[in-house]
């Protein structure tokens, strides 16, 4: 096909396979601990901080970056405050996050910013420092995993036995946060952040319908994710959808269509 040879359509596959991996295992661990909202408060405050970025003529996805660790922290911060309502952090920041982007947006007024590009997402507009900032945020949210796999399952499954083993559990929680809000920040232009969460969480859902084991929950919620990129991608290219819609959907028809396939089983067993 034609638009495969496009540099525009290559760059946006590209992107969209990195954040294929980094965003559904990093909602893996946010589904299994019950903050699968957390993608979309720590989005809100990202658009707040693209917002600032286009007022200061900084590159805007940094800056929503920076908001959305700061805001991690918050959130965490909060968390132990509130141990019984621990939901509340979650609701407080993306209030103050969705309070802030309006007020900046509103100031902007003047300015030329695409806000439609930032809210569902503009992966086809994607460029070379768009690329670098996603393979980099790749990069270290695979390493990071990787590398304390052990850890973070134990914290995501029983986070008191984690703290009575020694395993430094606010360390790991401030961590987790701070990678969810780098996978948010670098995939705020792919789906946007009205739809950032779908990628986090619909992935989760279909492997928990399917996964018998985590390891297989961490191997499925990526394979999920991949198709999904890949696949609405080239439908988006071809039919002129909006792409982060589009991969959305299909996550939701195959969550559906696994959910139908699961029952089905059930019915003839």
């Amino acid at each position: 096909m034609e638009i495969l040879a496009s540099e525009f359509f290559q760059r946006a596959l590209i992107g969209g396979v990195l954040i294929g991996i980094t965003a559904p295992l990093m909602g893996i661990f946010l589904v299994l601990r019950r903050l699968s909202m957390i993608g979309d408060t720590l989005s809100h405050v990202s658009i707040a901080g693209v917002a600032l970025g286009f007022l200061i003529g900084v590159y805007p996805v940094a800056v929503g970056l920076v908001f959305a660790i700061i805001a991690s922290f918050f959130i965490e911060k909060l968390r132990k405050t509130y141990k019984t309502y621990a939901e509340l952090s979650i609701a407080i920041i993306m209030s103050g996050g969705v309070a802030l982007a309006s007020i900046l947006f509103t100031m902007g007024r003047g300015f030329n910013i695409n806000v439609n590009g930032y809210l569902f997402g503009s992966i086809f507009t994607l460029d070379n420092v768009d690329l670098i900032t996603i393979a980099v945020v790749t990069v270290v949210v695979l390493v990071a995993i990787r590398t304390q796999l052990k850890e973070l399952f134990l914290l995501t499954f029983d986070e008191d036995a984690a703290a009575v083993s020694g395993l430094p559990v606010r360390f790991y929680n401030v961590m987790i946060s701070v990678l969810t809000a780098l996978v948010i920040s670098a995939s705020i232009k792919i789906v946007g952040a009205l739809l950032v969460s779908a990628l986090l969480t619909i992935p989760a859902a279909c492997s928990l319908i399917i996964a018998r084991s985590f390891r297989q929950s961490v191997i499925t919620v990526v394979i999920i994710g991949e198709l999904a990129v890949v696949a609405g991608l080239m439908m988006a290219g071809v039919w002129n959808l909006a792409p982060g819609g589009t991969i959305v959907l299909l996550l939701i028809a195959i969550m559906l269509v696994l959910l139908l396939l699961k029952r089905g089983m059930k019915m003839g067993s």
